[in-house]
């Protein structure tokens, strides 16, 4: 247990990293297991609560697809995976954006207000945010973004709150696309000109041995992940996520964070501590 002088030192450090973020946007990719875990759920919000109210301008961007794939059972209708990817036919495409835009989206924001934040939820179909078309006709209506429009979020933060976004995403028939919420994230954080984006998966970060967490690579400089892709070291899922950081990084993000959600508080230990938690990729 800490003591006063301890408790004190501890917000001392954090001064420098707060005076980098006040006034400054910072996109949060939530997924994974704190998305499912209440204890982790609660640790992740009050730490997105306590860096709204010292003035940092959080977007919280979040998926969902536990909570679809259970939804899709209840209603007796299997999930499908290509490479990795949700194929979506028109029903799967409604379930996605009740779950997401309904359920999940408004729980999130109800959270936050019950611990002292000020949130409103947003869906990419909003202001029509998030414009895609069909990725891959196999997929049905998996989207791809081709154009994006962040004026919704930018009111929302202009007037105090937490924009909390869902990825659902639409185009000029009307059809709703279930969108993935890494690249989603990726698009707005550089449309935003946020100073970093923040991506929440359930491991440390890249390993250079997937079996040894002592192996965790603290920083990546972007020319070296083609690299470590080709060497294995980047590898499976890890691969689109490594993209969707380059791709923040394209579109003028100075940082990206990839860090273990199930780790509680992870997110204020990697922004607001020397030690970080995960690892940062630059341009």
């Amino acid at each position: 247990m800490a003591n006063n002088a301890q408790r004190a030192e501890i917000l001392v450090q954090a001064l420098p990293y707060i005076q980098q973020y006040t006034g400054r946007v910072v996109v949060i990719k939530y997924g994974g297991n704190a998305m499912i875990n209440e204890e982790l759920k609660h640790a992740v919000m009050r730490d997105i609560v306590l860096l709204s109210l010292v003035g940092v301008k959080v977007v919280l961007i979040h998926g969902g697809g536990p909570e679809i794939t259970d939804m899709l059972k209840k209603i007796g209708k299997p999930s499908s995976f290509v490479d990795g990817l949700r194929v979506t036919d028109r029903e799967t495409a409604d379930v996605v954006q009740m779950v997401l835009s309904g359920k999940i989206n408004k729980g999130l924001v109800n959270l936050l207000s019950s611990i002292g934040g000020k949130a409103i939820g947003l869906c990419g179909m909003d202001g029509r945010m998030i414009e895609a078309r069909p990725l891959r006709e196999e997929l049905g209506f998996v989207g791809e973004i081709v154009r994006t429009n962040v004026e919704p979020i930018l009111d929302v933060l202009e007037k105090g709150y937490i924009p909390v976004v869902s990825t659902v995403g639409c185009d000029m028939d009307g059809n709703t696309y279930n969108i993935n919420a890494d690249t989603a994230a990726a698009r707005i954080a550089g449309e935003l000109g946020a100073v970093c984006l923040v991506s929440m998966t359930d491991i440390a970060g890249i390993l250079r041995d997937r079996n040894d967490p002592s192996s965790l690579i603290v920083h990546i400089d972007m020319t070296e992940v083609p690299q470590l892709i080709e060497s294995g070291v980047i590898a499976g899922g890890m691969i689109p996520k490594a993209e969707c950081c380059m791709e923040a990084i394209r579109r003028g993000v100075k940082k990206v964070f990839i860090i273990d959600g199930r780790v509680p508080h992870s997110v204020l230990i990697e922004l607001l501590t020397d030690e970080g938690i995960g690892t940062m990729f630059e341009g």
